[in-house]
C-alpha cells in the first residue's frame, strides 16, 4: 500500500503542476486531493508496519518468558526426582 500511496502522490503532483501550467483550477484541486489520498495511504501502511513490528517484539518477549518458565519447571522436576532417588 505504501507504493500505491507514493503513486497517488506522484500522480497528484503531476496533475497539480499541469493545472497550474494550464490555469485549470479543477485539475489543481484533483491533484491536491490525489496527493492527500497518497499521503493517507502511505501513513496507514507505515502505521501497519509499526504495529506488526511491535507485535513481533511482544511475541518474542512472551516466547522468551515462556521458555524461561519451562526451564524453571524442568529444573524443579529434576530436583524433586533427585530427592526421591
Amino acid at each position: 500500500m505504501a507504493l500505491e500511496g507514493k503513486g497517488d502522490q506522484i500522480k497528484g503532483n503531476i496533475k497539480e503542476g499541469l493545472g497550474e501550467l494550464t490555469d485549470n483550477e479543477k485539475l489543481q484541486n484533483e491533484g491536491k486531493a490525489d496527493s492527500l489520498i497518497g499521503n493517507v495511504k502511505e501513513s496507514v501502511a507505515n502505521a501497519g508496519d509499526a504495529i506488526k513490528d511491535k507485535a513481533s517484539e511482544v511475541a518474542e518477549k512472551v516466547e522468551d518468558k515462556a521458555n524461561e518458565v519451562a526451564a524453571k519447571v524442568e529444573d524443579k522436576r529434576e530436583e524433586r526426582e533427585a530427592e526421591n532417588n
